[in-house]
């Protein structure tokens, strides 16, 4: 099992997916970013996963291979603030997701459905049905998360964070399954604060995951102390944690038996090895890895 947000946890996920098999692969996906917009529900990271399982990722590093965007230019056309680029075929899996959630489906219905028509055989599971919402205070406001990143620029200094609804929002049964089942759970390379922290947020999530009997490992998302995409330095500062291995390994204190890095840390057992994954075999290498790793662990 992989717990994943953003691009580098969908990256692990494929790198699993030559690993493991699909049969095998259970991606948890983070769903604090979700947004209503367009007249459809957007869930970016569940469809950044499914799109890089399903080889269709476009090379932007985001949105499906080769969309094309006439309906934002038609809303610009039409004088719309068009903050929050979407593709046209991007676009109709949102129509579709809130069209089945209008009818009483899901969200974890509506991706599998979403998850089926790309033909991805791995599960993507969203991490819960209920809405949480992540929320940035920064520059005077309380932001939203997607518009924190997009019209804030994801920059700080951030004075709060917190995520809405997640205090009385459990994780699907679908989610508590595969938990059961898992021979290991590996918390990808994701920010660790905004990408991971929503589903950790959620009611009884770290209780089942301190109760799991399987190796819980995670690996960091710093490339030789350095963020490669994203604003992880801005909320590791925030927290008050350093931009190390230590700092990533303090974010999940109390839940995690290792650390995949190329650095060392002093809490936790570390496999030191490059965490960058710029092609396939450099995922499937690390992916094999931490699987090794984890499993050893236990």
């Amino acid at each position: 099992m992989v717990l994943a947000g953003g691009t580098g946890g969908a990256k692990l996920a494929r790198g699993m997916l030559e690993v493991v098999g699909p049969d095998e692969l259970v991606v948890v996906a983070n769903t604090g970013d979700d947004i209503e917009i367009y007249g459809g529900y957007v869930s970016p990271d569940p469809d950044l996963i499914t799109f890089w399982l399903a080889d269709q990722i476009d090379e932007r590093g985001w949105g499906l291979a080769g969309d094309t965007f006439a309906v934002m230019e038609g809303l610009r056309e039409l004088g719309v603030e068009v903050w929050f680029n979407l593709g046209d075929r991007d676009l109709a899996l949102a129509l579709e997701r809130l069209r089945m959630l209008r009818g009483g489906a899901r969200l974890t219905d509506a991706q599998a459905a979403i998850v089926r028509a790309l033909g991805v055989r791995a599960n993507v599971l969203p991490m819960s049905d209920y809405p949480v919402r992540t929320r940035v205070l920064a520059h005077d406001r309380w932001w939203p998360f997607q518009e924190f990143m997009i019209k804030a620029q994801g920059a700080g200094p951030v004075d709060e964070l917190e995520f809405r609804g997640a205090a009385t929002a459990s994780a699907t049964p679908e989610v508590l399954e595969a938990l059961a089942a898992a021979r290991a759970i590996v918390i990808g390379p994701s920010n660790p604060l905004v990408s991971i922290g929503p589903i950790l947020a959620l009611c009884g999530m770290r209780d089942a995951l301190r109760s799991s009997q399987v190796p819980v490992v995670a690996v960091s998302p710093l490339v030789e102390g350095t963020v490669l995409k994203g604003p992880t330095d801005v909320f590791m500062q925030w927290a008050g944690l350093p931009l190390s291995s230590d700092g990533i390994a303090g974010c999940y204190e109390g839940l995690i038996d290792g650390l995949v890095a190329d650095q060392l840390a002093g809490a936790v057992p570390v496999l030191e090895t490059s965490v960058l994954m710029d092609g396939p075999e450099q995922r499937s290498r690390l992916a094999r890895e931490t699987l090794k790793f984890a499993l050893g662990l236990g």
